[in-house]
This record gives structure tokens, C-alpha cells and sequence, in this order.
């Protein structure tokens, strides 16, 4: 078994966990259900793909009668952050201005989020 969170998610694996932080907490059929009826997939293409992510430690599993019950192991902003910075390990000097500029206009930012994002921004002038 690897150590926890060191692989990477596939985008398979992404859209699976976004399914499951959603709920917080569900069962291997809702999994399957929503997969099938959001991607088309197989109950079998979800079962290897919740056993991968048990197994690279993004879920945990919990056997409740013939089924599991899988919740994640830490919320969405912790992977998308960790995520982020694996990304950001490979940026070439002078790109990760103009990165961080394509995502804040790629999304639609609360007002909440700007305020964030320019007391960031005026901290790193300081």
C-alpha cells in the first residue's frame, strides 16, 4: 500500500471523490447509481475505482451489512490544495503569475474570496 495521498488522482479518481465529498458520507450503491447515471459507468469501473482510492488513503471504508460505506479522509480543499502544489513544484520561473491569473479568471469569485485574494496579494508587497 502506498503512504497516504502520495499518488496523484486520476480524473476518474477526481470526479469518484467529488461524488463523495458531496455527500459527505455514502454508500458503495449511491456511488454506483451516480456514476452510472453522470458518466455512463459500469458498477465495476466504480468498485476499482473506490477500492484505488481506499488503497491510496483518500477514503476510508466501512463494511455495514454486504456493502461499504465510504466517506473521505479529509476534506476537498486539502487535496485541491495538495494537488495544487504538485502542480506548482513543476512551474517554470515566471509562470505561476500568469497561472494563478488564468484561475482567478477561468472562475467566478464571491466578493468574500476577492477580499481574500487581494489581502493575500497586498501582504506579498510588504
Amino acid at each position: 500500500m502506498t503512504s497516504k495521498h502520495d499518488d496523484a488522482l486520476s480524473a476518474a479518481e477526481w470526479k469518484v471523490m467529488r461524488l463523495i465529498w458531496q455527500r459527505k458520507s455514502c454508500g458503495a450503491r449511491d456511488v454506483y447509481e451516480q456514476a452510472a447515471a453522470d458518466y455512463g459507468w459500469a458498477p465495476t469501473t466504480t468498485k476499482t475505482l473506490l477500492a484505488r482510492l481506499v488503497e491510496k488513503g483518500y477514503l476510508h471504508a466501512r463494511q455495514v451489512g454486504n456493502s461499504n460505506l465510504y466517506r473521505p479522509t479529509q476534506p476537498a480543499i486539502k487535496t485541491l490544495t495538495a494537488a495544487a502544489d504538485r502542480l506548482l513544484s513543476h512551474a517554470v520561473e515566471g509562470t505561476v503569475g500568469p497561472l494563478v491569473a488564468h484561475l482567478v479568471k477561468k472562475h467566478k469569485l464571491s466578493d468574500k474570496e476577492l477580499a481574500e485574494l487581494r489581502a493575500i496579494l497586498d501582504s506579498q508587497n510588504k
